[in-house]
């Protein structure tokens, strides 16, 4: 194999000012690592935290990949993975021009998916009730400057987003 077959895969989480938040993404990253099926397996968010696409990228190719998949870690088809991520890959696309770069699929629906929430849910019945957790202040974790919090929105105004209409605003939960 020469190093320009080389194939990468990138997991691209939201990211969080939680420390630990990514945990879980990290560990599929290590496993498939262990697994030895990907020449390169790397993970980046897009949250300000970082490590951010265009730095982990650069090091795929850096480290001889001709081919590079970048799989959004995400559940939805909302606008990060419709608009904002591959808009982001276009760009660092054009830095890029002997790599070819693929936009995977969203983790979305998977009959898997129906199994993992059914141990959710029974591994979950145990738990204490709501009223009986400690939380954190939120003041433990800072938005970093310039960042705005989320805000929450009227459900008749969600709905009008929630049924199919394609002209809605963008939110900003702060962490992009």
């Amino acid at each position: 194999m020469t190093t320009q077959e080389k194939r990468a895969v990138i997991l691209m989480g939201h990211g969080s000012r939680v420390p630990g938040a990514a945990d879980g993404m990290e560990r599929v990253a290590e496993e498939l690592r262990k697994e030895g099926r990907f020449d390169i397996v790397e993970t980046c968010y897009m949250s300000r935290l970082g490590p951010h696409y265009p730095q982990i990228l650069a090091d795929c190719v850096q480290k001889g990949a001709g081919v590079v998949l970048l799989l959004p870690y995400f559940l939805h088809l909302g606008l990060h993975t419709r608009l904002d991520i591959p808009t982001m890959m276009k760009e660092e696309a054009k830095r890029h021009p002997g790599v070819k770069i693929i936009f995977g699929k969203n983790l979305g629906y998977d009959d898997a998916l129906v199994d993992i929430v059914k141990k959710r849910i029974e591994s979950s019945w145990g738990l204490d009730d709501v009223r009986d957790i400690t939380l954190e202040a939120r003041d433990k974790y800072p938005l970093p400057p310039g960042n705005k919090e989320f805000v929450e929105m009227e459900p008749e105004e969600a709905k009008k987003y929630r049924c199919g209409h394609r002209d809605g605003g963008h939110h900003d939960h702060g962490e992009h």
